[in-house]
């Protein structure tokens, strides 16, 4: 029986989700608590400490009794992908970064194989 077709939405939010175990492996215990979300696209424009344009991702620390979140975007990483690797190895930078900046780490701290772009 073949699996049921999934969406590319449904494939992204896999990604994500392999993105977040591996990081969760070494870091589980600070990121207890922390939120991972995927959204279409920003909400707004870039913040005034984002450069370079449309944000990838964006991490929120715990405040007023919510949680801290990390929220990865999918329109934008899928746009820069030049295919379905590239675009494993986007999403998992991007939450080793988010991650880092959350944990104010720095991404090879956070995953030691980091290589960033």
């Amino acid at each position: 029986m073949l699996p049921a077709h999934r969406t590319r939405a449904e494939q992204f939010d896999d990604l994500v989700l392999d993105a977040v175990e591996d990081v969760e492996r070494t870091w589980a215990r600070q990121l207890a608590g922390t939120e991972f979300a995927v959204e279409d696209v920003p909400p707004s424009d870039p913040a005034p400490w984002e450069h370079g344009g449309v944000p990838l991702g964006r991490c929120f620390p715990a405040e007023a009794g919510q949680p801290a979140r990390v929220v990865v975007y999918r329109r934008p990483l899928e746009l820069r992908a030049q295919d379905e690797d590239d675009l494993a190895d986007l999403v998992h930078d991007v939450v080793v970064e988010q991650v880092a900046h959350l944990l104010a780490r720095t991404p090879e701290e956070i995953d030691p194989h980091f290589e960033g772009r």
